[in-house]
């Protein structure tokens, strides 16, 4: 496209941008300090303001204050306001996925699906309300009862990353809100029109049902704002979503004034392919977590684990799938990847590259930019690359679609490749052999917080507790007893004796 054409395709991108938060009840600021650039074209979609410290002090005052009241409301009264939300995501499903695709760049089934797991985690906080369970144990004195109990936590500021800009945060505050907590939201500078999108559906939910709607809070902006937002003593919980260079610099700081973190940080993942596998069942595995929203997931696939006896096939069967993936615009009908978000990761992908050759790799297919819209807008072919061995390049993530391909031997060197990495998000094994796919799940097989056998790395369902280990920083979040981060525990004994025995057979007096 000439320049010319470009600006007029982001003028247009840019007016349906509004049209879509209109439809949904917000309203776009004219200006602002923040420039929200849209990886579709690379040009100007909107402005917003950028919060600063007193703009972020002051939603945690507001947060704070709600909360006193939020706490004490039941819980299954609680779960209206997300259940109202659920509703409303349902409502406007499409147009909230046509958001998502114009700020982050995903293709339209992966925009509706981040929408989808909205509606589900929803529907799992809902359910949550009615089962946030203590436990009752039997006292070692008589006349007495021992038990634990949950209560709201607090403030729970939640900073969110671009490539799921929308279904992370909903991960966070269904379950938060369920719990009695309010919740202050920074999200990704990159995506702060999905934001405004989110909260106002939110705070309309709550009003639609009688809830407070200062429950919930927005700040937009950039490190200053997530700074005051880590710092602020009155947020009890700050759950973020981004690179392990992020994390390393939230956790102590959030640790420094005794607050708790839930960090979901980088992941380099790894899938093994045995020579037992169903080669025909891993490709597609392997293509949608190798070069699904463009290699931007946390859970992508970064390296391959392949018996040598079928790596060539393999690798082949992946270059022809490869061949046939349509690059190009997300708006589009048929396309399966969309851009890169911006300029700095495509050259973070193409300095990868050019340090895999370095490193004897062998660039097998991909890499190369492809002109599509404008000089702005970074779209590329996913990459494959064999590696002779797990150099540091390997063991360190590129956030883009680069699949570095590795051979093994034994099952037990494919496990120590697997695991031979700072980070331990997800993993996967594609083999028919039940034997190594126990290896695989036992406690000395992966390490990884998420560990598969015979589907990708990506596409976790929310049933079920999602995060990982090591850097990738320990928190859990989603299903399963995920909610007990966003609650406090409190011990209670009750005695309905009339002695008072101490516990441990201890004699006072």
């Amino acid at each position: 496209m000439t320049q010319t054409v470009t600006d007029h395709f982001t003028e247009q991108l840019s007016l349906r941008a509004r049209a879509l938060l209109h439809g949904l009840g917000a309203d776009l600021p004219t200006e602002g300090a923040l420039t929200v650039r849209t990886p579709v074209s690379g040009g100007v979609l909107a402005r917003v303001p950028a919060d600063g410290p007193q703009d972020v002090a002051a939603a945690i005052a507001r947060a704070d204050s709600a909360f006193r009241a939020w706490r004490t409301v039941p819980a299954p009264v609680r779960a209206a306001v997300v259940r109202r939300l659920a509703a409303l995501l349902v409502t406007h499903r499409d147009e909230l996925a046509e958001l998502v695709t114009l700020e982050a760049g995903k293709i339209g089934a992966e925009a509706v699906g981040e929408v989808q797991e909205m509606i589900d985690v929803c529907e799992f906080a809902v359910g949550l309300s009615r089962q946030l369970y203590g436990l009752t144990m039997p006292s070692e004195r008589p006349g007495h009862r021992l038990m634990e109990t949950w209560h709201p936590l607090g403030v729970v500021g939640v900073i969110s990353a671009f490539n799921f800009p929308v279904a992370v945060w909903a991960w966070n505050t269904a379950i938060a809100l369920v719990c009695g907590d309010t919740v202050v939201w920074k999200p990704s500078e990159t995506t702060p029109l999905t934001a405004l999108a989110c909260h106002t559906l939110l705070r309309r939910a709550a009003a639609e049902v009688g809830a407070d709607p200062e429950v919930h809070q927005l700040v937009t902006g950039g490190a200053e704002a997530g700074e005051a937002l880590v710092d602020d003593r009155r947020v009890a919980l700050v759950s973020a979503t981004g690179s392990v260079r992020m994390g390393a610099a939230v956790a102590p700081r959030v640790a420094a004034r005794f607050g708790r973190c839930l960090l979901e940080l980088g992941g380099n993942n790894a899938a093994i392919v045995t020579p037992s596998a169903d080669l025909d069942l891993a490709v597609r595995g392997i293509v949608f977590a190798a070069a699904g929203t463009a290699g931007q997931r946390c859970t992508s696939l970064r390296r391959l684990i392949v018996h040598h006896s079928v790596a060539d096939g393999l690798v082949e069967r992946l270059r022809a799938a490869y061949d046939q993936l349509r690059v190009g615009n997300p708006l589009d009908e048929g396309v399966l990847v969309g851009p890169l978000i911006d300029g700095r990761a495509f050259d973070a992908m193409q300095e990868a590259l050019a340090r895999a050759r370095a490193e004897s790799g062998e660039i097998v297919c991909g890499g190369e930019r492809v002109e599509l819209v404008g000089p702005g807008a970074y779209y590329v072919r996913p990459a494959i690359v064999r590696m002779p061995a797990q150099t540091e390049l390997v063991r360190e993530e590129t956030f883009a679609p680069i699949l570095y391909v590795l051979t093994y031997d034994t099952i037990d060197e494919a496990i120590g490749l697997n695991n031979a990495v700072p980070q331990g998000l997800s993993s996967a094994i594609f083999t028919l052999d039940q034997r190594e796919a126990e290896r695989f799940l036992a406690a000395d097989g992966s390490d990884c917080g998420i560990a598969n056998v015979n589907i990708g790395t990506s596409g976790a369902e929310i049933g079920g507790a999602f995060g990982g280990e090591k850097h990738t920083g320990g928190g859990r979040e989603s299903g399963s007893d995920s909610w007990k981060t966003y609650m406090r525990r409190a011990t209670n004994t009750i005695n309905y004796s009339t002695g008072l025995p101490l516990a441990q057979g201890i004699h006072f007096g």
